[in-house]
C-alpha cells in the first residue's frame, strides 16, 4: 500500500469518525434519548432535548453586524473548498515523463516513460490473436505500475494470450531492472465485421 493511500484512508477515516460523532449527537438530541433512557449529559453538552437547536440565535445573528463577518465566512468556505479540490486533483494517477531503469542510485539511468510504455506495447501487440493493446506506466519512477488495455481478435480466448503476456511483462521488467511490475489488464473483443451477402 503506497504512503499516498495510507493517509487518504487516516484522514478519511478520521473524517468519518467526526462526521458520525456528529451525527449521534444531534439524533441523540433531537430524539430526546437522555430523557428516554434517564441518562444525565455533561454540563454544558449540547442538545440535549429535541427543542434545542444546533446554532442558537443569539449565536447566529452575534456577528452578523460587524464588517468582517460575511468576507472571513467566504474566505474559510473558499479556502475548505481549495483545499478539497487539492486533495481530489492529487488522486489523479501521477504519470512521470522518465522513470528510473537499473540499479540505483550508482548505475541508474533515466528512461522515457513514452519508450518503455511503446516498447511493452509492441511486445504485446506480437502476440497472436491480439488485434491492439494500450500501455502507459504511472506511480514512482523506481516502482511503477502498468494499467495494460487489450483488445482481442475474435475468437480468440483470453487463455490464449495469457502465457505470452506474463512474458512481455515479465521481459520489461527484467530489462528495466525492477523487483516488480504490477499490472492490470483489461481485456476487450473486436466486433466482427459484417458479412456480406451475394
Amino acid at each position: 500500500m503506497s504512503e499516498r493511500t495510507k493517509t487518504n484512508r487516516v484522514l478519511l477515516a478520521l473524517l468519518g469518525l467526526v462526521l458520525l460523532g456528529g451525527g449521534l449527537l444531534v439524533l441523540a438530541g433531537g430524539t430526546d434519548v437522555y430523557r428516554r433512557w434517564n441518562l444525565t449529559p455533561p454540563a454544558g453538552w449540547p442538545l440535549t432535548t429535541a427543542h434545542h437547536v444546533l446554532v442558537p440565535s443569539a449565536d447566529q445573528t452575534r456577528w452578523t453586524e460587524l464588517s468582517w463577518w460575511w468576507p472571513a465566512v467566504i474566505a474559510v468556505l473558499a479556502l475548505l473548498m481549495l483545499l478539497a479540490l487539492t486533495w481530489l486533483l492529487s488522486q489523479r494517477r501521477r504519470r512521470p515523463r522518465q522513470l528510473s531503469v537499473g540499479a540505483p542510485p550508482e548505475e541508474a539511468v533515466a528512461v522515457s516513460n513514452h519508450a518503455l510504455s511503446d516498447a511493452l506495447t509492441a511486445g504485446i501487440d506480437t502476440l497472436p490473436g491480439v488485434r491492439g493493446s494500450h500501455t502507459h506506466l504511472y506511480g514512482p519512477r523506481t516502482h511503477p505500475q502498468a494499467p495494460i488495455s487489450i483488445t482481442l481478435s475474435p475468437g480468440t480466448s483470453p487463455e490464449q494470450i495469457l502465457e505470452g503476456l506474463h512474458e512481455a511483462v515479465e521481459r520489461a521488467r527484467a530489462s528495466a531492472g525492477w523487483n516488480e511490475l504490477p499490472t492490470r489488464v483489461r481485456l476487450s473483443v473486436a466486433r466482427h465485421s459484417p458479412n456480406r451477402v451475394e
